[in-house]
């Protein structure tokens, strides 16, 4: 029997989804530092990022509707249940780290756009506590239907008015097609290689990409069958991505490197104003809060699966069952601890919240990769959608690519100690 025709929108939700809860404060602090140093001339490196996270994004998901499982579940069962109490760990530091530095930004861009408070510390604490538990009411009211349209909404937003703010500053197009086109790093920033190196890997988030896996489940996508369609919202999502983050080098190109942490924003609001006009200064700072408080749903919804999934299997209960249940007590106390506990921080400064977010990140994906190369290489497991060659090789690079910005992150840190 064939399938019900879908919509365009229902056909790249999925994609939409993982493309506005990646696309946060980490990809606009990254692309606004690397384009106020180096310009438009690595816009390649976006590019380059995005197509790294998309072959990720899509081993996982290939994984899933080949095998009925999710990676949590294939990793447990095929390469040890170590690997989970390993990755329950990192998750539980992770997930502190991150709510911290989306709840952070979001009071900063919160204080930005409606400084209701004189106090910028104040009013940043003020605007995190309170988009952070109203992104929870969201999540916990709304259906998964109406959280998919409400982030439409969000994605929508931040994407038209950061890329028309973009073509506001009127940028030099010549420069940005050889920035996008040619791989070269521009000479005279000593921290250059590093900065694009950044921007690479901090193009479309972490551990967030896992999520995508359970909300293709909750569209019903359950068979390789749907694979197609996976590829073309995740083709989607990733162009979005990207081209978020080409926007942000051009908008950010030119703004002194004075401009730090929780006032990248407003700084880059400053800037936009005297070529655009006070209407160029107000889209972008909706853009930039739409961004992140597109990720803090994201986050808020969709993290509480992995942690109820990491659960049910550690605890082998419910081995038959094919999903998790939103409604179950790990799902639900996850989803308030995501909230609680990450305020102890919103005392610290938006700087070291996204330090210790961004190094505690990069660890995740090389190890990502070398479990897809484990999982997705083994004929007897996937069958015909196993790991061609160049996927092999592909994956191999990404794995060793992203170890090496793991280790320039920790780098800094071991000297300090």
């Amino acid at each position: 029997m064939p399938r019900p025709r879908r919509s365009i929108f229902a056909l790249i939700a999925p994609g939409l989804l993982i493309a506005a809860t990646g696309v946060g404060a980490g990809d606009l602090a990254t692309a606004g530092f690397s384009g106020m140093k180096l310009g438009v001339g690595v816009a390649w490196a976006i590019v380059l990022g995005a197509l790294m996270k998309l072959l990720l994004t899509e081993g996982l998901t290939r994984w899933q509707l080949a095998t009925g499982t999710t990676v949590i579940e294939g990793a447990a069962h095929r390469i040890g249940r170590w690997t989970l109490i390993v990755f329950l760990a990192y998750f539980l530091v992770w997930s502190f780290f991150t709510a911290r530095a989306l709840m952070n930004a979001a009071g900063v861009a919160g204080h930005a756009l409606l400084p209701v408070l004189a106090d910028p510390a104040s009013g940043k604490i003020m605007h995190a506590i309170a988009h952070g538990l109203i992104a929870l009411a969201i999540v916990r009211l709304a259906s998964f239907k109406r959280f998919e349209q409400l982030m439409g909404v969000t994605i929508a937003l931040m994407f038209v008015t950061v890329v028309t703010t973009a073509v506001l500053m009127r940028p030099d197009w010549g420069a940005l097609a050889r920035g996008l086109l040619v791989p070269t790093i521009p000479a005279g920033e000593p921290q250059g290689v590093s900065w694009t190196i950044a921007l690479i890997g901090g193009v479309g988030g972490t551990v967030t990409i896992l999520c995508y896996a359970y909300w293709v489940r909750e569209q019903g996508r359950e068979t390789t069958d749907d694979l197609t369609a996976c590829r073309i919202d995740l083709s989607v999502a990733y162009a979005l991505t990207a081209l978020f983050g080409v926007a942000m080098l051009v908008i950010a190109s030119g703004v002194d490197e004075n401009a730090k942490g929780a006032s990248l924003i407003v700084r880059l609001a400053e800037r936009i104003e005297p070529q655009t006009g006070a209407f160029g200064r107000w889209i972008f700072l909706i853009g930039a809060w739409a961004a992140i408080f597109s990720s803090v749903l994201g986050v808020w919804q969709a993290v509480p699966y992995l942690f109820a999934d990491l659960w049910r299997v550690l605890l082998k209960r419910d081995e038959a069952a094919t999903g998790v249940s939103t409604s179950s007590r790990p799902f639900r106390l996850s989803q308030l601890a995501l909230v609680l506990v990450p305020m102890s921080g919103l005392f610290g400064t938006f700087e070291n919240a996204q330090r210790h977010y961004t190094v505690v990140g990069a660890l995740f994906l090389p190890l990502l990769a070398l479990a897809l190369l484990r999982l997705n290489t083994v004929r007897a497991w996937m069958g015909r959608h196993a790991n061609r060659p160049w996927t092999t090789l592909a994956l191999i690079a990404t794995a060793l690519f992203f170890l090496w910005i793991f280790a320039l992150k920790l780098s800094p840190w071991l000297g300090a100690g």
